[in-house]
């Protein structure tokens, strides 16, 4: 339990714990919850609580169908009617930013900062003299 509360705050464990419905857990391990006892879908209180995954809680986790939920966007959850996974749909890539496998332009200093040569093909724009 100490661990769960390591990332989450105290009132979120006391609101799931009072007040919370379970509604159903993703792929990635969250987990959802809605406002036991609401009269419309459209006011209810809806949150998730993230897996410990045992570093940065990380919201990119949460998949498009859960996401719709939880923005009140869909009336039911995911776990009562999935969603159809389009062809176009890619797998989930976790967040590289800020790691040795993020993305670094040509030129950029880690790198080796070095940038192909100008091509001669730019041609800077001037105003019309009036």
């Amino acid at each position: 339990m100490f661990a769960w509360l390591s990332w989450n705050r105290l009132g979120t464990w006391l609101r799931t714990r009072r007040r919370g419905e379970f509604v159903g857990e993703d792929e990635f391990g969250n987990r959802y919850y809605r406002e036991r006892g609401a009269r419309d879908w459209r006011q209810e209180r809806r949150w998730v609580v993230y897996a410990d995954s045992g570093g940065e809680i990380e919201p990119s986790t949460v998949p498009p169908g859960w996401h719709a939920w939880l923005h009140h966007t869909l009336e039911h959850p995911p776990s009562e009617r999935p969603l159809v996974r389009k062809r176009f749909e890619k797998p989930y890539v976790p967040n590289l930013s800020g790691t040795p496998e993020a993305w670094l332009p040509p030129g950029h200093l880690l790198r080796g900062g070095k940038r192909p040569p100008a091509t001669g093909d730019y041609e800077p724009w001037r105003p019309e003299s009036a």
